[in-house]
């Protein structure tokens, strides 16, 4: 646990990651005053009106004035950008962090615009979230149990390091460290490349191929019988495809930065379906089992892993 509050915290993208990281440090009494930055003015008024910050920031200069720590939680997309702006006004000893979903691309924006503050840049990524966004989804628990990963540069001193994996785990959360590069390998097999799948599952199904015809489905209207294969559709289709709820602009930003490891990923998941659908044509029943126990076991040892 830290052994003092932080005076300021700035969140730069007060959504559900930042709001959450702000609610959960006031809960564990980690942070003095809170000031957000953001785009959308109703999100901010938001995210003041339930507590998640104290102040809403409108002048970079006396928001990072005396700052702490800065918490860069943007759709990745924007990183680079935010840096940009934010470098000219950071306090020698202002350590910043971040929660992208990819953290090589993360680190190359960093060197090109943060080069005078590195020693205290510690790219971070909390692996938790939901299908929501905006601040009105930020839950001051969302981090307890979860995974933390922070992959420092070189240059990042052990002192920002450690300090934002104190903070980390005052929000609850079990901190781990590795390369960017190992990160997002990881992140392009258990998160990117599954948001990928629920895209595409949910386009596959709701596309109109009864005659062979690749068309959008034109939306039901009430006097109509729903199109069949929706009509049909139960729980299992619904939980997978619950992350093709996510944000567009956001999965979008991170599949492009991670393209190199995803389309690696999907070359491997296309392998696996080939083999699958060489079993069904081959009627090979006994593999076609096997495949699925194997799964069935690995699912069951990750489980229980897990409690």
């Amino acid at each position: 646990m830290p052994t003092a509050a932080i005076d300021k915290l700035v969140i730069i993208g007060v959504g559900l990651i930042g709001g959450s990281f702000a609610l959960a440090l006031r809960k564990a009494k980690q942070v003095t005053h809170i000031i957000g930055v953001g785009r959308s003015r109703n999100n901010m008024q938001r995210a003041h009106a339930m507590g998640a910050i104290d102040e809403v920031g409108t002048s970079l200069p006396s928001v990072l004035k005396d700052a702490d720590l800065v918490f860069l939680a943007t759709p990745v997309g924007q990183t680079e950008a935010v840096m940009a702006r934010i470098s000219p006004y950071l306090e020698p000893d202002t350590i910043v962090t971040d929660a992208g979903s990819t953290k090589q691309n993360v680190i190359a924006a960093a060197r090109r615009q943060l080069s005078p503050h590195l020693r205290n840049f510690v790219p971070g990524h909390p692996i938790a979230g939901a299908e929501v966004s905006g601040a009105g989804a930020a839950d001051a628990d969302l981090f307890q149990g979860r995974n933390i990963v922070l992959t420092p540069l070189a240059e990042t001193g052990t002192a920002a390091a450690n300090r934002v994996a104190e903070l980390w785990e005052a929000c609850g959360s079990r901190v781990h460290r590795m390369s960017a590069a190992r990160h997002d390998d990881i992140l392009a097999t258990v998160s990117h490349l599954p948001h990928m799948l629920a895209f595409a599952l949910m386009n596959h199904a709701s596309l109109d191929r009864t005659h062979g015809i690749r068309e959008p489905l034109s939306p039901p209207q009430p006097q109509d019988e729903l199109y069949e294969p929706l009509q049909f559709a139960g729980t299992g289709f619904r939980d997978m495809v619950r992350i093709a709820g996510s944000s567009p602009e956001m999965w979008r930003d991170i599949c492009l930065a991670n393209g190199e490891a995803l389309i690696r990923q999907i070359d491997a998941y296309q392998e696996e379906l080939a083999a699958l659908r060489q079993m069904l044509a081959s009627g090979d029943g006994k593999e076609l089992e096997n495949s699925f126990s194997a799964a069935r076991d690995a699912r069951q040892r990750w489980l229980e892993n897990q409690s």
